[in-house]
């Protein structure tokens, strides 16, 4: 019997829970690309970036913790030890987070030619990558609450998408990406927080508020039932790649391996190369990310046992 998926420790009932549209056209015709996203909110691109790269940014990312005690050896398979000397050998947690994110191997595959190339499609231009990432290992029990990106990013360019990349393959069983099915349409979510002033308050806390408050008013089973609409995810493979809007709500299921695999993703915007780029939570070489504090200020750089 296949394991069912669970979404803040709760099982979601099988008539909730749907595969995401696989894209099945010309990858390299962009308004194709575009139109998908603006249909459905997202498009899903399997295979499009070179496999044995991102396994060679897993494994990258996977040794480093291996060396502050979180992963077992060999480092690839990303198993918890359920253990952490992340701040005793590691120092620093935004220095460390910082060097993880930064590694070479990674940054092949979030800033490699590959993906601009692929960005720049949806764009309809050449692309530019936010310096800033947001890598995202997930251990047993962990996932994301549903929310916008848009408050995150709505300062500067409006022509942002986010590029999500599994760092491996991600079955549901191990938190993957969930979106809410039509969530592009939900308007009376949509339209406060378009019509907020970013420019004059961007706050972390306002843009916190404005990305979950709403959306986490109740559990997100609740939420689609009340909505008529369903959770959608995929079983990911390294080499896939998702792209979709500000104004679609996703987060993730939880991971519920069975064996202690840490769930690895890596999110990142791309916007336009002539759209405004001085935005410095975002860009230059220490971003600050939206609460200030950069790469410390992420889950991501908690030790894998510290709760969220």
């Amino acid at each position: 019997m296949q394991q069912l998926a669970h979404i803040q420790q709760r099982a979601i009932p099988a008539d909730l829970l749907a595969p995401m549209a696989e894209f099945t056209g010309e990858v390299d015709h962009g308004t194709v690309l575009l139109q998908s996203i603006e249909d459905d909110g997202y498009v899903l691109l399997r295979g499009v970036l070179d496999r044995d790269t991102v396994f060679s940014a897993r494994e990258e990312v996977f040794q480093k913790l291996q060396q502050v005690g979180e992963v077992k050896p060999p480092a690839i398979d990303g198993i918890s030890t359920g253990e952490s000397r992340r701040r005793e050998i590691g120092g620093d947690l935004n220095d460390f987070w910082c060097s993880v994110s930064e590694g070479v191997a990674l940054r092949r595959v979030t800033h490699g030619h590959r993906l601009h190339e692929l960005m720049g499609l949806v764009l309809g231009g050449p692309s530019r990558a936010h310096d800033l990432i947001y890598l995202r290992p997930a251990a047993v029990g962990r996932s994301t609450r549903l929310h916008y990106d848009f408050p995150f990013f709505a300062r500067r360019s409006l022509r942002i998408y986010t590029a999500w990349i599994p760092i491996g393959d991600i079955p549901r069983t191990d938190g993957s990406l969930v979106i809410v099915e039509g969530s592009n349409r939900f308007s009376d979510l949509i339209d406060p927080i378009r019509q907020y002033d970013y420019q004059s308050d961007h706050s972390d806390q306002v843009i916190q508020q404005a990305a979950y408050e709403k959306p986490n008013s109740t559990d997100p089973i609740t939420f689609v039932q009340q909505r008529g609409t369903r959770l959608l995810s995929a079983d990911f493979r390294a080499g896939d790649l998702l792209i979709f809007s500000g104004f679609t709500l996703h987060g993730s299921l939880d991971n519920c391996s069975a064996i202690g695999r840490i769930r690895l993703s890596c999110d990142l915007r791309y916007q336009l190369e002539a759209d405004p780029f001085d935005d410095e939570r975002y860009f230059g070489s220490h971003p600050t990310g939206s609460n200030g504090g950069g790469y410390g200020d992420m889950k991501g750089a908690k030790p894998l046992t510290d709760p969220w």
